[in-house]
């Protein structure tokens, strides 16, 4: 469509026509064009009209107008709470919301979940409606008219602030008891124990309907990209199953067979495997996943992902198909989505971030500096051929990381990463200070300036190890660093940006960390190897490069995907020759792949963590709506819970 046509459209007072727009220019990969030729949808947009929009097609035109939602319809109420503006001068208005404040015996606040509005009660009916009997949440009806505030008595802070609403007639729906433990107003004052207890009345807060909405609408926008305009088809995949060798610890759930145990998936993987082998080819789920990793920071027991499998594809197709899910489903239409996204192997993303899912909004990458230091009396080289050096450059931070702050952070890296040391020097007016600053030459300074672009009011960290090790202790240096450095001046990188990564090439296979001889799948079992790479498997598995990506935003991994294998063969000698794993325990996934598998390959990416990170949330417990505790403890009804002595024995579970 010419882009005048698109104006024409953007310029028209009717809603629909916006988002048919909008909708269209999705679908053509021109996000950008919405913000630049002046489209503003908002909240009102979709909810203040009473009439269902239904879905049309202008054939002349191919543009889909989406059915628009309507959060004012099959309900009592004729507009919500945040709603009302001046164009509604003299209607007559049915609200229901909670009371959030009131004062004088007047006036008071009603809020729903769409925002809130100031209603005034009449001087003539402030006995009948006391107001100071109500105690705040309570749920009320109110119907009146609505009028302009006085002049002068506007609220600019307020949605609705220039509106209020005359009260006619008010009543109680349902009262709420005093000295509520919480209050919506006070979300953020509240320890996290008391939110998750009480967390029906932490839902009512602003934030959390934000989020849950957002995230809402972004799962809407992921289906009807994959589904109603790429053809796949949606499947709900059992969640009783049987343990899968390898991976994460996974749930058992006892059944009255005795010594018979079902376990909760830690992904739908092997079922969309098998969806495949189905014919079922472009398949997609918003699968709920199962895994006993409470112990590790800011995750859940239970948690969602967007599962994607297709068949007939290339891990660039994946990649493709990711992008554009993304782009379109992307809510922050003032900040679009840049595609392609940026690719590094794993390799490059170890040395140079020390870790495999790096934070690229910012520098500071590591360098080897083995050699400088070689060329001079540096006793830790000493001791090993096998040790580098590696230092990065915490660019103008001297006045920004303090001296307790170094050392908490060294002396944490030591104990984590045995037989790895680091060390700090401080440039301050062109003097060296540091442990190692006095062994350094002239040579050797001028050369790390050079080498790390280093001036005075920075400070270099050092780590003197293995090559692996070495980097991964400054990956951690790196990210404590630019967290003080950003808390401190905010002007490190913004806060606002979106950076995403693939990481690509990743080894099949990765030494076990209690076992180094023993070698463990890097991502899981299903993951085929590079074509060039399969004759390896049988001489060097260790050196074996697997078709595994990983989707990483902001220094988080929200995606990780694969080429799976589809070879029945080649599955049964990974399984059994280089994983050492029982394949009685997938007879029926081995059969299936001899039974004319295609070659298929996907993708599941984390819906929690991108969420989170989509709506600016300091843990993913904050875009889901019943999260558990770090323990996976729920407080508020007290689960996992003691069953009774009948459910002991019809489980056959004996007592401790």
């Amino acid at each position: 469509m010419h882009v005048n046509i698109y104006k024409r459209l953007l310029s028209s007072n009717l809603v629909w026509t916006k988002m048919a727009a909008a909708r269209r220019l999705l679908v053509s990969n021109n996000f950008w064009k919405i913000t630049n030729l002046g489209l503003h949808l908002n909240q009102q947009d979709f909810c203040h009209s009473s009439e269902l929009m239904k879905e049309k097609m202008n054939k002349s035109t191919h543009v889909l107008v989406p059915r628009r939602s309507q959060c004012n319809s099959f309900t009592q109420r004729t507009h919500n709470c945040g709603q009302l503006r001046v164009e509604n001068i003299g209607d007559k208005v049915e609200l229901y919301g909670w009371l959030q404040y009131h004062r004088y015996g007047m006036f008071f606040t009603l809020r729903d979940s769409y925002g809130n509005v100031q209603c005034i009660v009449p001087e003539d009916k402030t006995e009948v409606y006391n107001l100071d009997k109500l105690t705040f949440e309570s749920v009320l009806q109110v119907m009146g008219s609505v009028r302009q505030r006085p002049k002068g008595q506007e609220n600019r802070k307020m949605a609705t602030g220039q509106i209020e609403v005359v009260v006619n007639e008010m009543n109680v729906l349902s009262s709420c008891k005093a000295d509520l433990p919480i209050l919506p107003r006070d979300h953020q004052k509240a320890n996290e124990a008391l939110r998750l207890k009480y967390r029906y009345l932490d839902l009512r807060s602003r934030e959390l309907q934000h989020n849950l909405r957002l995230r809402s609408t972004m799962v809407m926008n992921m289906r009807q990209f994959l589904c109603n305009d790429h053809g796949f088809v949606e499947v709900e995949t059992p969640t009783l199953f049987r343990k899968t060798p390898g991976g994460a610890q996974e749930f058992i759930v006892p059944t009255k067979h005795a010594g018979k145990y079902y376990s909760l998936p830690q992904s739908p993987q092997q079922f969309k495997q098998l969806l495949m082998v189905g014919g079922m080819d472009r398949y997609v789920q918003i699968a709920r996943c199962y895994r006993d990793e409470t112990t590790r920071h800011d995750r859940q027991p239970e948690f969602t992902q967007v599962d994607i499998e297709m068949s007939f594809v290339t891990q660039t197709n994946i990649q493709q198909l990711v992008e554009q899910l993304i782009s379109y489903s992307w809510p922050h239409p003032q900040t679009p989505v840049d595609i392609p996204f940026t690719k590094m192997t794993y390799n490059e993303a170890i040395s140079q971030y020390g870790t495999d899912k790096p934070d690229t909004r910012f520098d500071m990458t590591i360098v080897d500096v083995t050699q400088v230091f070689s060329d001079g009396n540096f006793p830790l080289l000493e001791k090993s051929d096998d040790l580098t050096i590696k230092a990065i450059n915490a660019i103008n931070s001297i006045d920004c990381i303090t001296n307790s702050e170094i050392k908490e952070i060294a002396t944490k890296l030591e104990q984590e990463f045995a037989n790895t040391k680091t060390f700090v020097v401080k440039i301050k007016d062109g003097g060296w200070t540091g442990s190692v600053a006095k062994q350094l030459s002239d040579v050797a300074k001028e050369t790390l300036c050079q080498t790390l672009e280093a001036k005075s009011g920075d400070m270099l960290w050092f780590s003197c190890g293995p090559h692996q090790k070495a980097c991964e202790m400054l990956g951690k240096v790196r990210l404590q660093c630019a967290n003080l450095i950003q808390n401190k001046t905010n002007q490190l990188y913004d806060e606002n940006s979106f950076n995403f990564l693939w990481v690509e090439d990743f080894p099949l296979f990765l030494p076990c960390d209690d076992a180094p001889d023993i070698l463990e799948s890097a991502h899981h079992p299903f993951t085929a190897p590079k074509e060039t790479h399969q004759d390896l498997l049988y001489e060097n598995p260790d050196k074996v490069i697997g078709q595994h990506y990983d989707l990483v935003l902001n220094g988080y991994e929200i995606g990780g995907g694969s080429i799976r294998i589809h070879n029945a063969a080649l599955q049964r000698y990974i399984l059994e020759h280089v994983l050492h794993e029982d394949v009685s325990h997938l007879t029926h996934l081995i059969e299936a792949l001899d039974s004319g598998c295609p070659p298929h390959g996907g993708i599941a990416l984390g819906l929690d963590r991108l969420a989170a990170i989509l709506c600016r949330a300091p843990s993913i417990k904050d875009v889901i709506a019943f999260p558990k505790t770090l323990e996976g403890r729920d407080l508020m009804s007290a689960a996992p819970a003691q069953i009774t002595p009948q459910d002991r024995t019809r489980y056959h579970i004996t007592n401790n």
